[in-house]
């Protein structure tokens, strides 16, 4: 009786939400009467960040997912979390460790480290795997990875996987170099642009459809779709997808200035605005006279040129951007002080190609590198085609 009670609560909150569906999109997560039958009676396994939310009871903030299930009866068995940990407490990079999640008691096993991938013990017995964690919408995010080793264990183990769709915040437009099959690594795995225009759930259908699972296999996939969405809805993420993309507008530039992380430019770890701003000791404070200095902070116990003054330029003012943009990188490699050290070897895994480094350095203006990878951005959009789920 008192779990059909939280049933109807959870049904009507999910209808009031309907209601702005056009303004803002529902997450799949949030219709749970979608997708609750599939979990009675089953021991889960829910791959989960702190992006992973419901609107509480009274509609006015969040749940988390887990607890919600939790208090619905649903027997989750453990939590697997991505980079950033279960609860988003982690630096980018750092280790994540198994433990125990304090507030339910449920084990969580890391997969950020050297188990990236769920083993067949850590699925033992487990009936179904549901992945909600919120995206960004860009190939170097690492989430993607994890989706595509939660999707192969899941084939490998005849468990069906429940993907709670969720918006992408750049889900708006297509850009970039397409990952070339030599440059394949935890931040960029499948041969698809930097940004790829899908939400997770078409991304998913996109990973099992072109087999790029281990030997082409598939695994048995449910979707639980987002309402009131397009491709166009722009849409603000009610809770940081990690430490360092504090807002609407770090979201949207993560895209073009995450290059910097393969440079020596810092872009704003270890300061407040994150992805907003870019700089360097090395760059002439006569042409940027933007300042900021970065110190340890949440999310950069060790950030780029720590306690030092660095010059560079200040985007928190830059409209939204439709396209990938190559000014900013371009400017600070063609004025930095040490050309010969500005790129390290992480930028070309990120690029997912040598050519985007070659061309910089050729002198290349940003139209003319971007004329070259439109011929795969035109191949890549007739594959996407097939998979995408909204206009």
């Amino acid at each position: 009786m008192l779990r059909s009670l939280l049933l109807l609560i959870i049904v009507v909150l999910s209808t009031s939400c309907n209601t702005d569906a056009i303004a803002e999109p529902v997450p799949g997560a949030f219709n749970t009467q979608d997708y609750l039958d599939q979990l009675t009676d089953k021991k889960i396994a829910i791959v989960a960040n702190q992006t992973s939310v419901i609107r509480n009871s009274s509609g006015t903030g969040y749940i988390h997912l887990v607890d919600s299930l939790m208090t619905l009866g649903i027997n989750i068995s453990k939590v697997f979390a991505p980079e950033h940990g279960f609860r988003g407490q982690l630096d980018a990079g750092e280790k994540v460790e198994d433990q125990k999640d304090p507030k339910t008691g449920l084990p969580i096993i890391s997969l950020y480290g050297k188990n990236k991938k769920p083993s067949s013990e850590q699925l033992a017995g487990i009936d179904l795997v549901v992945f909600d964690i919120q995206d960004v919408g860009v190939r170097f995010y690492t989430y993607l990875s994890t989706l595509h080793y939660i999707m192969e264990a899941c084939a490998e183990n005849k468990i069906p996987l429940i993907v709670l769709d969720r918006p992408n915040p750049n889900g708006h437009y297509v850009d970039g170099p397409v990952l070339k099959t030599e440059f394949r690594s935890f931040v960029g795995m499948h041969p698809v642009p930097v940004v790829y225009g899908m939400t997770i759930g078409e991304y998913a259908r996109m990973i099992n459809g072109e087999k790029w699972l281990d030997n082409g296999i598939q695994c048995e996939l449910t979707v639980i779709e987002l309402e009131g969405y397009d491709h166009e809805t722009p849409y603000i993420l009610p809770i940081k997808p990690s430490p360092n993309l504090p807002n609407e507008k770090a979201v949207n530039l993560y895209p073009s200035l995450c290059f910097f992380e393969g440079t020596t430019i810092s872009c704003g770890r270890g300061t407040d605005q994150q992805f907003q701003i870019f700089g360097s000791p090395e760059l002439p404070e006569t042409l940027f006279s933007f300042t900021f200095t970065p110190e340890p902070n949440f999310g950069a116990k060790y950030p780029k040129h720590q306690g030092k003054k660095c010059f560079g330029r200040n985007l928190q003012n830059t409209e939204r951007l439709i396209e990938l943009n190559l000014t900013w990188l371009i400017e600070a490699y063609q004025n930095h002080k040490e050309k010969d050290s500005f790129f390290n070897d992480f930028f070309v895994k990120l690029a997912g190609t040598a050519d985007l480094r070659k061309n910089i350095e050729k002198g290349l203006s940003p139209d003319s590198i971007r004329d070259q990878w439109q011929e795969d951005l035109v191949a890549f959009k007739s594959i996407r085609e097939k998979y995408l789920l909204y206009d």
